[in-house]
């Protein structure tokens, strides 16, 4: 087979005649952009106007040539040496007609599908010419919705589900409309010469300690089959298409935490006449994956199982990295996922209203132990599903299954986000026939699918659900829970310890971006939480002011903007850390905690807890800690928990303290547990140790403490667990609310040294944060507290010159 890549430098025509030359993969705005000839849509509102660009037609096209006579080399091909040629197209955006030459190539309607035609009829020795036509996607929804109406999130536009690109392009609740076009993949000719490979499927066989792989080849004529399988040390296994060849030595691949990542390469040659003339890699990791359910006291264990160990999931869900596709790149994606991996994830929920990611970020997460939970890419909508669209989804799962499914990242298949216990209702304007619908795609036609494609990995048929069929879908004790009563509902931070999910995979709270991506996109009048600006960069609904009634019942009300965006992320971190560390110490009775969430799609108040730059906010930080494989967390009962305001009718104090460290390592852990309380100067008043043995998978609680008789509003408990004489974990509480705690001035002050950074506090500093004005920081730890004395941070990345620090007394 011969190749010739059509990336590089097009020629883009508006619908007003108006022509640019850009990069492919790229996009409308990404050309505009390219030429200066639009308005970042990010800056303050220029959304409205760059939506107003996607109602009209455009027009994408390049020439290249094609020679005559001996096979071409590199990227190119002699016409006359190819009988065949075909048009690879990875990724169109959305609506696209292609033209060769003038000649009608086909259609395309599927941004998730790859398209290939049969481009032989169309071609001539020398130059040709490549057109794609690109339909408006606003004015398609539009057309589509008026013959039939079909509902969904009242965030995105009217009309989306008709179409199959990513919901979130349209609007979402952390997004903005930006339904851009384009050709978001590479673009190439294929000419047929020669056998070709059609399918690989690779099979793992674990058995009595014996790994075995079975590769299966299908191709489009009769070559000659060579498979090879290349260890981690370079050792080369010979084996023959559909057997089961033995691995020697095994080396098994784990979640991160649980142990390494090797990886094994499978490489297949198609041979004909002694010369190569079709290839392909796959790289796999030796491994089992299942989801254990369970029957048990409290219901249904719901539990990602790797090599016959049950794991507690750790992670968040992901959303596409920027709205315009062309800027996620290798490098970005890998960015991202290793510091899922520095905040201790060991898992990652691909979110269905985005799109699937790409072969780069299935290949990061298998060398980074990053367990996937993949949804097929549904989300909060019906759809219209006759005969075209359930060709087209078909097909589009099929590609994206084949392209996936070796991966040993890979640990579940998911129908969709949120529809079951939606369609169950008749949200979104349902009705029976959406009902039906729903049971027909995602009972029905996806598990089909999977039987034939992808019969090992575990499928799932919704996120949330008990397991199908409308049975409960949101059930707090079976499968998987959505749970939003905490930010949508209003709901206390304390509200989560009612609840022992099997496996939360959404919940979340948000905060504002840093006052650095604030300022990417505001100007200094817009620098009020309730301007106009703001609250296009917010898209739940009235979510701002969400924020401060929250921040009502827990902080000082700030004195500065800067004050105000520091208090939003606390309450963010504080509210996620109440319901992880609670279901961790409930191990074994809840299996996963995945937060809504991790990354932005354009800057924006949102549920991240890394925003669209690649900032930290709070809550990585803290996701570091409480994702920390060895934990320590205190249950306290006190002010916060069991009166609702000051002015509740007093009743005999109550303040307690239950300490508890879980352990998800695959070795039992041996340490020390202190703990004391202390007054806002960090004064001890009480003090312990306990000797604390936490087997492996285990969490052990030690006795509650009683300290009612305290000054509630004066004192703080804290608390930490040393291993080998080294603290890997360590907390504190108040028995009030921050902003009624009486805290004393930290005088904080630093001193630099390098990439070093000591911290001095002159009495207890809640929440202590470093940041610097002249560059972006991570820090080895941050939002962290500490008791009167120093702390000392290293920087991971910044050369900054000043710092800033403030705590939570500043708060005022």
């Amino acid at each position: 087979m011969e190749k010739l890549l059509l990336n590089g430098i097009w020629q883009m025509v508006t619908g007003d005649g108006q022509t640019y030359s850009g990069s492919i993969p790229g996009s409308v705005y990404s050309i505009l952009l390219e030429n200066r000839a639009m308005e970042d849509p990010y800056y303050r509102d220029n959304e409205l106007e760059a939506l107003k660009l996607m109602e009209k037609d455009y027009v994408f096209k390049r020439s290249f040539t094609l020679e005559e006579g001996a096979a071409g080399s590199g990227n190119s091909f002699s016409l006359s040496d190819c009988p065949k040629v075909l048009l690879h197209c990875g990724g169109l955006d959305t609506l696209c007609t292609i033209y060769i030459n003038d000649v009608l190539i086909g259609k395309a309607n599927n941004f998730h599908r790859i398209w290939e035609y049969d481009v032989t009829r169309a071609l001539k020795t020398g130059e040709n010419t490549i057109t794609v036509k690109i339909d408006s996607p606003v004015r398609y929804l539009k057309e589509e919705d008026k013959k039939y109406h079909v509902g969904g999130s009242i965030q995105a536009m009217r009309g989306f589900p008709h179409l199959r690109k990513p919901h979130c392009m349209f609007g979402w609740d952390w997004g903005p409309r930006l339904p851009d076009a384009g050709i978001w993949k590479d673009i190439y000719l294929i000419g047929i010469n020669s056998s070709r490979i059609e399918n690989v499927i690779i099979t793992q066989e674990h058995k009595d300690g014996v790994v075995k792989v079975k590769t299966s080849v299908e191709q489009s004529g009769s070559a000659r089959v060579c498979i090879e399988i290349k260890t981690p040390g370079k050792e080369v296994i010979p084996a023959g298409n559909k057997e089961f060849v033995k691995i020697p030595d095994a080396r098994l691949w784990w979640p991160n935490g649980l142990g390494e990542q090797p990886l094994y390469e499978v490489i297949v040659k198609l041979e004909e006449k002694d010369k190569v003339v079709d290839s392909t890699v796959k790289r796999i990791g030796l491994r089992t994956m299942n989801v254990i359910r369970m029957k048990d006291e409290w219901g249904e264990s719901f539990a990602h199982c790797v090599n016959g160990l049950t794991f507690f999931a750790m992670g968040a869900d992901y959303i596409p990295e920027d709205n315009i596709f062309s800027r996620i790149t290798p490098e970005r994606t890998g960015r991202l996922l290793k510091q899922c991996v520095d905040a201790n994830f060991n898992a990652i929920r691909v979110w269905g209203g985005g799109t699937y990611p790409s072969d780069e970020f299935f290949d990061i997460c298998d060398e980074l132990g990053l367990v996937v939970w993949m949804d097929f890419m549904f989300a909060c909508a019906n759809y219209k599903l006759d005969y075209d669209f359930e060709d087209n989804i078909t097909a589009e799962i099929r590609d994206n299954v084949r392209r996936i499914r070796h991966h040993a990242c890979l640990g579940l298949w998911c129908g969709n986000n949120e529809m079951e216990m939606f369609a169950e209702k008749k949200e979104y304007e349902g009705t029976d026939l959406t009902k039906a619908h729903y049971i027909r795609m995602y009972e029905h036609i996806i598990p089909h699918i999977l039987r034939k494609e992808d019969p090992v990995t575990f499928y799932w048929p919704a996120s949330p659900s008990s397991g199908g069929s409308f049975d409960a879908p949101n059930d707090p004790d079976r499968g998987d829970v959505h749970y939003w009563e905490v930010w949508h509902g209003n709901a206390p931070f304390s509200e989560y310890r009612k609840y022992y999910f099997r496996y939360a995979s959404e919940f979340g709270f948000q905060s504002f971006p840093s006052m650095k991506t604030i300022e990417s996109f505001t100007l200094k009048e817009d620098r009020n939480i309730f301007s106009r600006i703001m609250e296009m960069h917010q898209r739940n609904e009235g979510a701002n002011g969400k924020i401060m009634n929250y921040l009502s019942r827990t902080f000082l009300y700030p004195n500065n903007f800067k004050a105000l965006i520091y208090a939003s992320q606390l309450l963010q971190a504080e509210a996620i850390k109440y319901g992880v560390e609670h279901w961790r110490r409930n191990r074994g009775r809840c299996m996963g905690a995945i937060y809504w969430q991790l990354n932005d799609i354009w800057p924006v108040a949102s549920w991240s807890s890394i925003d669209y730059f690649g900032r930290w906010k709070a809550l990585h930080y803290y996701a570091r800690r409480f994702f920390a494989p060895v934990m320590i967390s205190c249950h306290e009962v006190c002010e916060t928990t069991t009166r609702p305001a000051v002015i509740t009718e007093p009743e005999p104090n109550i303040s307690t303290a239950r300490l508890s460290v879980t352990n998800e390592t695959k070795a039992d852990v041996e340490g020390i547990v202190h703990w004391s309380l202390r007054d806002a100067k960090s004064n001890i008043l009480m003090f312990g140790e306990t000797f604390l043995i936490v087997p492996s998978f285990e969490s052990v609680w030690l006795e509650e403490q009683d300290f009612s008789d305290t000054a509630y509003l004066d004192n703080h408990y804290t608390y930490d667990y040393e291993v080998e004489g080294r603290v890997v974990s360590r907390g504190s509480v108040l028995f009030t609310a921050p902003k009624h705690y009486r805290f004393a001035d930290p005088e904080l002050t630093y001193r630099l040294d390098g990439n070093r950074i000591t911290i001095h506090a002159k009495a207890y500093a809640k929440c202590v944060e470093i940041s610097s004005g002249d560059c972006d920081l991570i820090l080895s730890d941050n939002y962290f507290d500490m008791e009167k004395g120093t702390a000392v941070v290293d920087i991971i990345e910044g050369r900054p010159k000043t710092l800033e620090l403030r705590s939570v007394y500043d708060i005022r």
